[in-house]
């Protein structure tokens, strides 16, 4: 088949994949899969290599990121459930005091959002803003905006969350280095997010009636807000000494039925989000300044795999948080248990993605593509932005979006001989494509503008605007610092 023909059936694939997931909402993974099926027989891969060409492409991904995905969300799961999410969260707005609560839960989203997804993280920290925001008698989207812009950052750009994982994966990225960078640069973004919103927030938006009720009670006006806006805060504190929202409510028959205790402390649930980034790290370090030989290095090295790091944090986690403070080890099991079922199908639509890669790269589309990337003379910081924007803009999730152009690209990060460093950049460059253009093809943009009470018209004033910001300057900032690492 000519290079011509290979470009049009990768095209057509491509557009195929979208018009599924848009047009007949199918479910990302089984449209990955049938796209990958269609555009490998067409390409020419033989009917006998088929099933080989999957299982291969699948394999390989899954071996690498299933159990770090998995891992992560345990640990994430027991975070949740034991209360030490919301007690940090509680913690940081005390400790911030009144006039900069807005900024304590963007440093609360930034930190919980390091083991919790972005869906759970709102969850569990939405109840906070609309307590504070009720006995500051000021504007909820204040305190939301920035926080859930953290969030998302966050699951964008940094491991465990399966889109960055499964984009270093297919690159051959070093998740280590990947953190190393990557957790200064969403620091950064989130403290630029807390400004930017700070100023977008400065204008007051009118609220749905059902969740201006919920936040400020029945006679509580959008007039009240605008007139509330113009006030100083007071009596902050106060929303911080008891459960909002009916967060008992929202809470899970799983989490019902676990032990009464107090919430777990603030350094410990700081050091448990913290071990495994450290491990991983110093693992990342021994490679780079131990020589072979060296006892330590070894040991740092084992350490400092992510799925080892992963996983000693989830057993401290399960103990800490768990046994010793009166969970029997059937809850623990049931606890961690409880996190696969909601991550089961982002690692098969993450493992779809790599057999989509798997498919370019033995049909040979992928050296053709690469060809014509090349050709563009983009940069491959603005390619691998660039792609990862233009599917997250048209499908709408992110982790199909980083999984999607990671296999585009990795054909052509062959052949360019990048340095550890720079894949790294490469991988964080696209998590700044996955984390703008939230809009209403987005589920995160509905869970955000639904709770924050926004009209659609608003939400894309607001919270599009600034992720898409933030997004962007994600990427501006690996494109400064690639001439340096």
């Amino acid at each position: 088949m000519t290079p011509l023909m290979l470009m049009v059936v990768a095209g057509a694939g491509i557009a195929l994949l979208l018009f599924l997931v848009l047009k007949y909402k199918f479910q990302p993974f089984v449209a990955l899969m049938l796209v990958s099926i269609i555009v490998a027989l067409v390409a020419g891969v033989k009917p006998a290599d088929l099933v080989a060409t999957i299982e291969g492409g699948m394999g390989k991904t899954l071996g690498h990121i299933a159990i770090i995905i998995a891992l992560g969300a345990m640990i994430g799961r027991i975070i949740e459930l034991s209360g030490g999410a919301e007690a940090l969260a509680r913690t940081l707005i005390n400790r911030f005091g009144n006039k900069r609560t807005p900024l304590a839960l963007t440093v609360a989203g930034f930190m919980v959002g390091i083991p919790v997804f972005f869906e759970v993280g709102v969850i569990i920290l939405m109840p906070l803003a609309y307590g504070v925001a009720r006995a500051a008698r000021k504007p909820l989207m204040i305190f939301a905006l920035p926080m859930c812009a953290a969030l998302l950052a966050v699951h964008a750009f940094l491991p465990p969350h399966p889109g960055a994982v499964a984009a270093a994966s297919q690159l051959g990225a070093d998740l280590g280095r990947v953190l190393m960078l990557g957790i200064p640069i969403v620091a950064v973004l989130c403290v630029i997010g807390y400004f930017v919103a700070g100023r977008m927030t400065r204008k007051t938006y009118p609220m749905t009636d059902d969740i201006r009720a919920e936040v400020y009670g029945p006679h509580v006006t959008n007039e009240d807000l605008e007139a509330w806006a113009r006030n100083d805060y007071s009596n902050v504190r106060e929303a911080t000494e008891s459960r909002t929202l009916g967060a008992e409510e929202s809470a899970s028959s799983l989490a019902s039925k676990l032990p009464p205790a107090p919430a777990p402390g603030f350094g410990l649930i700081i050091a448990l989000i913290l071990l495994p980034i450290v491990l991983i790290l110093l693992g990342t370090l021994a490679t780079t300044m131990l020589p072979a030989t060296s006892t330590l290095r070894a040991v740092l090295t084992v350490l400092g795999a992510p799925l080892v790091a992963l996983l000693i944090d989830t057993l401290l986690c399960a103990w800490l948080l768990g046994s010793r403070r009166g969970w029997s080890r059937t809850q623990v099991s049931d606890v961690i248990g409880s996190a696969l079922p909601g991550v089961a199908m982002v690692i098969l639509i993450a493992g779809a993605g790599g057999v989509f890669g798997k498919v370019l790269v033995d049909t040979g589309i992928g050296a053709v593509v690469s060809e014509a990337l090349r050709n563009t003379g983009l940069p491959v910081l603005a390619l691998g932005f660039l792609l990862t924007l233009l599917l997250r803009a048209v499908q709408g999730s992110t982790t199909v979006a980083l999984v999607t152009t990671a296999g585009i690209l990795s054909p052509l990060i062959a052949t360019l001989d990048l340095s550890a460093n720079h894949l790294a950049l490469l991988c964080l460059a696209m998590g700044g494509g996955g984390l703008a253009m939230s809009h209403i093809n987005d589920a995160g943009y509905w869970m955000f503008t639904k709770l924050a009470g926004l009209n659609v018209a608003d939400g894309l004033r607001t919270w599009t605007v600034l992720v898409t910001l933030l997004g962007t300057l994600g990427f501006v900032i690996t494109l400064l610092l690639w001439p340096f690492v």
